[in-house]
């Protein structure tokens, strides 16, 4: 037996938006797993594909005209940061986006309706909706209030993850890619330093990290290596 579908009203006042088709916003919410279990039923696979480009031309042009005064780069940094997939995750939590979505029965029992990628999915499927019932002007709307910091004249500019900033450098001096290889893994669980990880240019450590992951402990050792760099660039020594 299908679940019935979730409350427009109470999505729609959630999302500050009311559909002139309301079967758009069923279809957003419709999972691929409740899709499968259901025949003949469509899911949001097709809204998330679209949802997903309108939100980045959206907050692309949205941060393009609040800040003139920002460099190529800056914009990339904020424009990822903002429609990430933890980022869209997260803003559907705020939403409680989770509580309407319509899952298959296993999806439901794993706990999808906290699962980072099937909320981040379901945004932008719902915001694919939204551009097909209304056009962009709504998206525009919405981003508005969502990333409003973001947005604001006197935000500041987003700091480089030191890994991108790392790279950069390296290969603007070296030419080269650094690369990260792992030293140490404790195998405990939880563990804070369970991962050492050394970064190497051209065969050399350049620094190494600890971390209860190997992205914390990589980012860890990209840092202790930018500072390398910096105390060599002030003191004007060569590798």
């Amino acid at each position: 037996m299908s679940e019935p579908a979730p409350p427009r009203a109470e999505v729609e006042r959630a999302l500050g938006y009311v559909f002139v088709d309301p079967s758009l916003l069923d279809l957003a919410l419709r999972h691929s797993s409740y899709a499968h279990e259901n025949e003949n039923t469509a899911s949001n696979e097709r809204l998330e594909f679209l949802g997903d480009a309108v939100i980045g031309m959206v907050v692309g042009h949205q941060l393009y005209e609040a800040h003139p005064d920002w460099a190529e780069g800056d914009l990339t940094r904020a424009l990822h940061a903002l429609v990430d997939r933890r980022s869209l995750a997260e803003l559907a939590g705020e939403l409680g986006l989770g509580t309407w979505l319509q899952l298959g029965r296993t999806e439901q029992q794993a706990g999808g309706t906290t699962k980072s990628s099937i909320l981040a999915d379901g945004m932008e499927a719902v915001l694919g909706a939204i551009y097909l019932d209304g056009g962009l002007e709504p998206v525009h709307a919405l981003v508005r209030g969502w990333f409003a910091a973001a947005l604001a004249p006197d935000a500041p500019q987003p700091v480089r993850d030191p890994k991108t900033h790392l790279q950069e450098a390296v290969m603007a001096q070296a030419g080269e890619f650094p690369s990260y290889g792992l030293l140490h893994d404790s195998e405990v669980e939880g563990d804070a330093e369970r991962f050492t990880v050394e970064v190497r240019v051209a065969g050399d450590g350049w620094g190494t990290g600890t971390g209860r992951s190997k992205r914390l402990a990589e980012r860890q050792a990209a840092e202790r290596a930018i500072a390398r760099l910096e105390m060599r660039d002030a003191s004007g020594e060569t590798e």
